[in-house]
């Protein structure tokens, strides 16, 4: 696994879910809080022969207004992407432009090490347009040194999607190669304008794919129910599995597992999607 740490040990917070960890085995679904910096180093990977990457994030204070969003933390999922970015296969062709789009992107990780990582991407990083969170964003790609190869852009899902793509100059491309996203199944309010935004994002092509990793924090239902109706549109899951946060079980996902009602045992899982456009 990654090695990660916060500067901002001291924080509240930070004491909170760290307590929480060692007295209750309490697995936390965050890190770090507003204000704070964080740095993430790459773990060394079969598939990867190059030394560990460094990536420093400062988290961003939103607009009391957008509090909802929880966008001020570091989310589990999104380390887990990047612990395991080599899932996205992102080096099957090397040799043209592969075009990413992160959706719900916080702090920006999982794109931020790709473009990090990788010559031959270009990402464009999304998020909700508060002013503090799209600003720190913007920060965290300068300060990695990436502005080449990941832009940012605020972006509601559900609205149009033109934005996107004349900031990455494919206004004549149907769309991106891979859509990711880490956390973004929770509520679901916005399962549909997700689902749209998806639809209107995702390159027609047989290889396109999104990748979406998510915990269980308003339970395995909310999760279900979004499969459930995004297979009703056009796109079929092509993986639905459990992946232990720290460790490396894997099963298939199954919404109906007892354990689920265990709080503690939800926190040690992260699931992972795989969705494409329908076949047939």
């Amino acid at each position: 696994m990654a090695t990660a740490s916060t500067n901002s040990g001291s924080d509240p917070e930070d004491i909170l879910s760290n307590s929480l960890g060692f007295l209750y085995d309490y697995a936390p679904v965050t890190y770090s809080s507003a204000g704070s910096v964080y740095t993430y180093i790459s773990p060394s990977t079969s598939r990867s022969s190059e030394a560990p990457l460094t990536v420093t994030l400062a988290t961003p204070e939103t607009h009391a207004k957008n509090w909802s969003l929880h966008a001020s933390s570091i989310w589990v999922a999104s380390i887990y992407i990047a612990d395991h970015l080599d899932d996205l296969d992102l080096d099957v062709h090397p040799s043209r432009t592969l075009r990413i789009l992160e959706l719900g992107a916080g702090v920006g990780l999982p794109g931020i090490l790709a473009a990090k990582r990788y010559s031959h991407v270009r990402v464009t990083s999304t998020d909700y347009p508060d002013e503090g969170l799209i600003r720190e964003l913007e920060a965290n790609v300068r300060r990695n040194e990436v502005s080449e190869r990941c832009g940012v852009i605020p972006y509601a899902w559900g609205s149009d999607v033109t934005p996107l793509r004349v900031d990455n100059d494919i206004a004549d491309v149907a769309g991106f190669d891979i859509v990711i996203a880490a956390d973004t199944l929770w509520n679901p309010e916005t399962h549909r304008p997700f689902i749209t935004t998806l639809h209107e994002t995702l390159a027609r092509t047989a290889d396109a794919r999104i990748h979406l990793v998510a915990g269980m924090h308003t339970g395995p239902y909310v999760i279900q129910s979004f499969l459930n109706t995004v297979q009703k549109d056009g796109l079929e899951v092509v993986e639905a599995s459990e992946r232990e946060v720290k460790g490396d079980a894997r099963r298939d996902w199954d919404v109906g597992r007892a354990e689920w009602n265990d709080e503690r045992e939800r926190r040690r899982w992260v699931i992972w999607v795989v969705l494409r456009w329908k076949t047939t």
